[in-house]
C-alpha cells in the first residue's frame, strides 16, 4: 500500500504517490493523461506570469502540456520545447547537459533552429512541472542563453524541497523530499 501526500494548487487538490528513489523518497507529480489538473496548472502559471513574456519554453515530456496550455493563456502562438533525444528536424540546433533529480544519468537537451530563432531576442518564461535540485532548469537557462533569449520568468507547479527557498522561482505549491 502506498503513501500519498496530499498537496492544494490554488483549490485543485490532488494526492501524490510518495515513492523512493535511492536514499530519498519523492512525492510523484505526474500530468501526463490529467487533463484538467493540466488546464488548472497551465491557468493558475499564467496568472503569475510576468506581462512581459514573450515566449514559453519547456523540456519534454511532462512539461510539455502545461506548457501549451500557458502559452494559450498568454496568448501565444508557438511555444518552444528542449527535447531529450535529437531528432532528424533538429540537425542544426544547439544543445546542452543537464542532470536532475529524477535522471540517474546526465542527460542532453537540444533545441530545433526553429524554436531558437522563436527565442532568439525575446523575454522567455521557463515552464515545468516541478522543480527540485534545479538541474532541469539550468539545462533550460542554458539554450535560452545559447538561443539569445532573456528570461524573465521561471514557472514551476511544484517546488520540492530547498527549491521552494530560491527567489528566482515562481510555484502554485510546494512538496517534501522524505530523508529516510
Amino acid at each position: 500500500m502506498a503513501d500519498f501526500y496530499k498537496v492544494d494548487l490554488n483549490g485543485y487538490t490532488h494526492s501524490l504517490p510518495i515513492l523512493p528513489i535511492g536514499a530519498i523518497k519523492i512525492c510523484f507529480f505526474n500530468l501526463h493523461g490529467a487533463q484538467e489538473m493540466t488546464e488548472h496548472c497551465g491557468k493558475e502559471l499564467a496568472k503569475l506570469a510576468n506581462p512581459e513574456v514573450e515566449v514559453v519554453i519547456t523540456a519534454e515530456s511532462k512539461g510539455l502540456q502545461l506548457a501549451h496550455c500557458v502559452a494559450r493563456e498568454l496568448n501565444h502562438k508557438l511555444y518552444a520545447v528542449a527535447r531529450k533525444s535529437k531528432k532528424l528536424y533538429m540537425q542544426d540546433g544547439i544543445e546542452v547537459s543537464v542532470k536532475s533529480i529524477t535522471t540517474a544519468e546526465e542527460q542532453k537537451l537540444y533545441l530545433s533552429a526553429h524554436d531558437a530563432a522563436l527565442i532568439k531576442g525575446k523575454k522567455v518564461a521557463i515552464v515545468d512541472d516541478v522543480i527540485s535540485t534545479g538541474g532541469s532548469l539550468k539545462g533550460l537557462e542554458m539554450l535560452v542563453e545559447k538561443a539569445g533569449g532573456t528570461i524573465v520568468d521561471r514557472l514551476f507547479v511544484l517546488a520540492e524541497g530547498d527549491a521552494k527557498d530560491r527567489p528566482d522561482v515562481k510555484y502554485i505549491a510546494t512538496i517534501p523530499i522524505i530523508f529516510d
